[in-house]
């Protein structure tokens, strides 16, 4: 069964006080899909959840489509360290899947560990998302309670995710956020942020752009490398960048014709711990935030703007008027960005 709702409304913030625009919410029971006269977006229930579901967000002023497996996707909790000395408790406990191997082209040198698990989404399997209807914006919450993890965790940390669509945008604005339930000396969550990019020699994209490296050419992907040999960002070893965007420039394969950038920005660059732009059969775009100390019921957060832009500076000058952020509220009147 699917429902349409549809808002006309008059006034909305920063289209003009006589402007009426509209959105509308399309739920079945696989997934929630959103359009808005700007964007187009599904949100999965099942299968592969979390964040916008793959290539369905579609700008309406040149057809774009994000180019890999979903945007601002969630993953495990995980900290520095290796799990070798209890990987047989992992299998015989049935929970190969927290089991992180490094040491390879895929995870690159670095010693990490997952906490707690699992995979939200690959594993967790069907998620309850909730709507939220304001007057010129659309959002969505869900969130997913851990329930596997490593030898002396408890499990249980939760996960929520808030999706903010705004009437007027070419963007979502997002939040994701970790509830706690153990001490870590830094634990962080992994996320896709964007997302990755699908190609064939670079034929979906012309170039990448990263805030801390500047701008690469797809060139620099035609042949696999991991994610320490050359793009990484780990802060500590590197300085924190004024702006934390990372995007690519959407080409059509068969024209060679440049559209649009599709960027995700961290709000708040301080908050990110390790990113990753590597190729491994695609460009994998990782991004880790927190990796600071935390103590059980105490919580660490993100907020992002995902979307389309023309330019680098419509991209600057987005980040910079909503810049230091790492929380995010939202009712059916309103949505705040919070500190």
């Amino acid at each position: 069964m699917r429902y349409l709702i549809g808002l006309m409304i008059a006034g909305t913030c920063g289209l003009g006080s006589a402007a009426a625009v509209e959105y509308t919410v399309t739920e079945n029971g696989e997934e929630i899909r959103i359009e808005t006269p700007q964007l187009q977006a599904a949100i999965r229930k099942k299968g592969y959840v979390t964040g916008v579901a793959r290539q369905s967000l579609v700008d309406k002023k040149t057809g774009a489509k994000d180019l890999g497996f979903g945007l601002d996707i969630a993953d495990w909790i995980m900290e520095s360290g290796s799990d070798e000395a209890y990987r047989d408790q992992l299998k015989a406990a049935g929970n190969e899947e927290l089991i992180y191997e490094f040491g390879t082209p895929y995870h690159g040198k670095t010693q990490k560990r997952a906490i707690e698990g699992p995979q939200i989404c690959t594993q967790a399997k069907e998620l309850k998302p909730e709507i939220i209807r304001g007057p010129d914006f659309v959002a969505i919450r869900q969130s997913y309670q851990y329930h596997t993890a490593a030898p002396g965790k408890k499990t249980g940390s939760k996960w929520t995710q808030i999706l903010v669509f705004p009437v007027g945008q070419r963007y979502f604005v997002s939040m994701q956020k970790i509830d706690m339930v153990n001490d870590s000396d830094g634990a962080f969550l992994r996320i896709d942020m964007p997302g990755h990019i699908q190609h064939k020699n670079g034929d979906t994209f012309s170039e990448i752009y990263l805030s801390y490296r500047g701008n690469i050419p797809s060139s620099e992907f035609a042949v696999n490398f991991a994610p320490d040999e050359k793009f990484n960002y780990t802060r500590g070893r590197d300085p924190v960048p004024e702006r934390f965007i990372r995007a690519y420039h959407i080409r059509n394969p068969e024209t060679q014709q440049d559209g649009p950038w599709l960027a995700g920005m961290t709000l708040d660059a301080e908050v990110v711990s390790e990113a990753w732009c590597h190729q491994r059969n695609y460009v994998c775009l990782i991004e880790e935030f927190g990796g600071r100390p935390i103590k059980a019921g105490e919580s660490f957060s993100a907020a992002f703007i995902v979307g389309y832009f023309d330019s680098l500076d419509e991209m600057h000058n987005t980040y910079d008027a909503h810049r230091g952020h790492r929380d995010l509220a939202v009712s059916p009147e309103r949505w705040e960005l919070l500190k």
